[in-house]
């Protein structure tokens, strides 16, 4: 069975006017259930996530900082987002929503997250609209656990995760692979295990073969017991802040190739959201959709 992580809390709206797509968290839902690609019976609803399994990520002194909302207003500034308990709690519900779809994988083989893929979170700051890196809190959990002992993360955000980069440089339980927008955000990136930059403007047969090159081999190098795969779609040529010019169709193909590649491997995967900034919302929640749409097809 599908099992999808949301919370009323996802659709947190934003103080003071800021400008943000939270209405994507709302609406992916409600699109899901219209058509009856789910049903009600498809969610859970993750409770926030503890203190101890944050600590396994993130440090302390930062936890405390963000506990108490007691950034700098450089600190705040680098998130993209004004600081509030509400807030600290909204990225509590995501890590574990995360975390919660990599144990419904393992006995489901795909779990999906409506949020999630805050891949720019360090162990010791946030920046680019995320405080709590969700995958890197869920890997860390199987690890401490001894539920697998490899992981592989795709990472096919249009942003290099420079977050996750840096969480797992020195850690050869975790293999890091970003296709990302060479010359977008961040301008300063990490080191993931596998980078690949691409141009402005790639288009999707383009991405396609980057992609179908490059994760098969993947697969027999790195040996995973578990795929977190973060699916944002701000890889649209329509995204206001992608600079890549892939259709609909073609982010839809990039997600079946990645969800079929893990089914083949016989890998569990928990999948994301990530980014996704469009003009016309309607974009944006058809393309997060349609990853939903793929993984029922393949795996159920």
């Amino acid at each position: 069975m599908l099992k999808i992580a949301f919370s009323p809390i996802y659709k947190y709206v934003l103080p003071n006017g800021h400008r943000f797509p939270m209405e994507k968290y709302e609406l992916l839902p409600e699109q899901l259930l219209y058509e009856g690609t789910v049903t009600e019976s498809h969610f859970f609803h993750p409770a926030p996530l503890d203190e101890p399994t944050i600590l396994l990520t993130h440090d302390e002194t930062y936890w405390n900082k963000l506990k108490m909302l007691d950034l700098s207003r450089k600190e705040i500034r680098a998130i993209g987002f004004p600081l509030s308990e509400q807030l600290v709690q909204r990225g509590r519900h995501i890590s574990n929503g995360t975390l919660q779809c990599a144990l419904y994988s393992r006995q489901y083989g795909v779990s999906l997250n409506v949020a999630g893929g805050t891949h720019h979170s360090f162990t010791y700051k946030g920046e680019g609209f995320c405080l709590l890196n969700d995958i890197a809190i869920a890997a860390n959990y199987l690890l401490a656990q001894n539920i697998v002992k490899k992981i592989l993360v795709i990472d096919l955000d249009v942003h290099q995760g420079n977050g996750t980069a840096q969480i797992f440089r020195n850690d050869p339980r975790v293999f890091t692979f970003s296709i990302h927008g060479e010359k977008n955000y961040p301008h300063r990136k990490e080191n993931s295990d596998l980078d690949i930059g691409l141009p402005d403007k790639t288009e999707d047969e383009a991405y396609l073969k980057v992609l179908q090159s490059t994760l098969p081999p993947l697969f027999d190098q790195v040996e995973p017991e578990q795929v977190f795969y973060l699916s944002g779609v701000d890889v649209l040529a329509t995204d206001k802040l992608g600079r890549l010019n892939m259709s609909i169709e073609g982010c839809k193909r990039r997600d079946r190739f990645v969800l079929e590649n893990c089914l083949r491997n016989n890998v569990p995967v928990a999948v994301s959201m990530g980014g996704g900034y469009s003009a016309r919302i309607a974009h944006i929640v058809d393309a997060h959709a349609n990853t939903f749409r793929v993984a029922q097809e393949i795996f159920f």
